[in-house]
């Protein structure tokens, strides 16, 4: 260094000075040890990420700042530091004045004096404990996508193998499952919107309705709710279902009218969520001939899947020129904003 010092007219004081400022401005803590371990130097930046003051380490041994279960760490940095090497920028936990760990990147190299003799080691900190977070919340919704995946894999595997149970024609059959697809992907995509926390009741209902019925045919009544993923899949795929039965059979497809309703009621403990799906026109027709024993899959859909999935129950009725689905589960199963919810969809077989 003295060279460079002396080629740009700087004494060894001006250099020391210099030096001194760009330690102390450096947004990396710099921090300066012996060969036994104890601080000597210690910058701003130091004190920023650790917690002590420069009084409060100077003259204090290092090891403060390393939890007692890595101690071992500084014994091998002193050994290869006392041999003139540099140690090559690992990662390892330190701990703050509040007690608290942090993830650090270390960076470390030998002091010389001007005579060469090796007098310390100059140590390089920087906090990566978001970097690590971030990292974690990476795998996390990596492992989060890949269930998700394969969840959604199986509803389609099952709604492939029940739609081929009640369609003879492969026209109809095409025509069912791209619509039963396109459907499950429009709720998908009201969760990808909210990075998988829930999606709005309303919004739902907009998107699975919107291609069947006029808006002067659909009512609406129920306060603004938040719902969690499994409940956004099973209600989507219970509203397209419904939907499409009433463009066949019901009001979309006879000039009538289509009310939903939905609540929170029962005890403050432990509220009930309820949800009302009534439409009436001159007449509703029945989907199978009389006296028909098979369940299509809209009925495997309202009366097990949707109320499974949200741990309740169903009722489906049909008289006259009313058409009614009824669905009671417990709040907890269908509403709030959980990234984490794990809840599998019931098995349309």
């Amino acid at each position: 260094m003295s060279e460079v010092v002396r080629a740009r007219g700087l004494d060894d004081a001006d250099a020391d000075a210099r030096l001194a400022a760009i330690v102390d401005s450096s947004f990396d803590a710099i921090i300066g040890k012996d060969l036994n371990s104890v601080i000597t130097n210690w910058n701003a930046a130091a004190e920023r990420l650790f917690g002590y003051s420069a009084e409060e380490a100077i003259g204090r041994s290092v090891l403060m700042l390393i939890p007692e279960r890595l101690h071992g760490e500084e014994d091998d940095i002193i050994a290869r530091i006392r041999r003139g090497e540099s140690v090559p920028p690992f990662e390892t936990i330190r701990r703050r004045k509040d007690g608290r760990d942090i993830f650090v990147s270390l960076t470390i190299s030998p002091i010389r004096s001007r005579a060469g003799q090796i007098i310390g080691a100059s140590k390089i900190a920087r906090d990566i404990s978001e970097a690590r977070a971030s990292q974690r919340r990476i795998k996390l919704l990596l492992r989060e996508v890949n269930h998700r995946v394969k969840n959604q894999f199986a509803v389609i595997l099952s709604m492939i193998r029940e739609t081929a149970k009640h369609t003879k024609d492969p026209k109809e059959f095409e025509r069912s499952i791209r619509e039963r697809i396109t459907a499950l992907a429009s709720s998908h995509d009201l969760l990808v919107t909210s990075d998988w926390s829930g999606g709005s009741l309303h919004e739902l209902l907009h998107q699975q309705l919107q291609p069947f019925g006029q808006d002067g045919q659909i009512t609406l009544h129920g306060p603004e709710m938040t719902l969690r993923p499994a409940a956004v899949q099973a209600l989507g795929m219970a509203f397209h279902e419904l939907a499409t039965n009433s463009a066949k059979y019901g009001a979309f497809g006879h000039h009538g009218a289509v009310s939903i309703s939905w609540s929170l009621s029962g005890e403050p403990v432990e509220p009930i969520f309820q949800l009302d799906w009534e439409e009436t026109a001159g007449s509703i027709v029945e989907t199978a001939p009389a006296g028909h024993k098979a369940r299509g899959f809209g009925s495997v859909v309202l009366l097990r899947v949707a109320p499974q999935t949200l741990n309740g129950s169903a009722r489906y009725e049909r008289s006259g020129g009313v058409l009614r689905w009824s669905l009671s589960a417990p709040a907890a199963s269908v509403t709030g904003e959980d990234g984490n919810d794990t809840t599998e969809s019931a098995d349309l077989s």
